[in-house]
């Protein structure tokens, strides 16, 4: 409605440009939140893509990711999101890839109608990876004694704090294989025929966006606004969709409110940075 009333307006008094959305994807995938890292969840991220795909003047949608990935089920839920409010609101999406989209990471990129990379930014990693310590020795060193008591003989599962068994490595590798496979079927469904026939394709390698380009995993090479404005006319603008913010700027999660809330938060962030700055540290980010 509101871009027939504009063109019943005189030319003068219609805007000369189009302007489009942009939402930032960057960080790690990971559920719920925290002050000491930069995460992506469905919870993060709703608010920002409805914002985005309400704009009824806007023909597109842009979406910036820079993300070495992280969780499996947030990263297909971002993409869900995406896929259903561009058919709900009938907007195409334009995927730019920053340093890196692997992993989850690839897995939202996949949401876009296009994906576009700079020649040196990293893609692919489509596969799963579990990590974890094992503390058996050090326990032993400093002397505490592990006690677990479980009504389920499999409740202990993988604990990092026993030697590994064969059956439990077995089990998490069966589980890696079905999400593996649905992340293969998702980039097969939404890439198509673009896809080249490697046999590396879905072996976790990653490439540059050169190399990407050649594997049919993303459709073109440059930046978001040049692209852009090669698509819908030079005087296209972009509008930042900026994340909501809580009081004084930012929004403190629950769990860190409180004497007890902070100091579990410090430890639990301290953690969490770690393995964030391993997701990084894979693409040598």
């Amino acid at each position: 409605m509101a871009r027939f009333i504009r063109k019943l307006l005189p030319r003068r008094w219609r805007p000369d440009h189009i302007e489009i959305p942009v939402v930032r994807l960057h960080g790690a995938i990971m559920a719920g939140s925290s002050r000491f890292r930069n995460d992506l969840s469905l919870s993060s991220t709703a608010g920002m893509l409805e914002e985005a795909f309400s704009d009824k003047d806007a023909p597109a949608v842009a979406i910036s990711i820079n993300s070495p990935g992280g969780s499996p089920v947030q990263s297909r839920l971002i993409y869900r999101r995406i896929r259903d409010l561009a058919a709900e609101k009938n907007k195409k999406v334009h995927v730019f890839v920053e340093d890196v989209a692997a992993s989850g990471g690839y897995m939202i990129a996949v949401a876009g109608d296009e994906i576009i990379a700079d020649p040196s930014s990293i893609v692919g990693s489509i596969g799963v990876v579990s990590a974890s310590f094992g503390f058996t020795e050090l326990i032993k060193k400093i002397g505490v004694e592990r006690r677990v008591h479980t009504a389920g003989s499999n409740k202990s599962t993988l604990d990092p704090f026993k030697p590994e068994n064969k059956q439990d490595i077995e089990h998490l590798k069966a589980l890696q294989l079905e999400i593996h496979e649905t992340f293969i079927n998702l980039v097969r469904e939404r890439r198509g025929e673009k896809l080249s026939d490697n046999p590396d394709l879905f072996t976790g390698l990653f490439w540059t966006g050169i190399r990407g380009l050649e594997l049919g995993l993303i459709d073109g090479l440059g930046d978001m606004r040049s692209h852009l404005q090669s698509q819908y006319g030079p005087k296209t603008k972009l509008k930042l969709i900026a994340p909501p913010r809580g009081l004084f700027g930012r929004k403190l999660p629950s769990a860190e409110i409180g004497f007890g809330g902070i100091g579990a938060g410090f430890a639990e962030g301290i953690v969490n940075a770690a393995e964030e700055r391993a997701l990084w540290s894979r693409f040598g980010l």
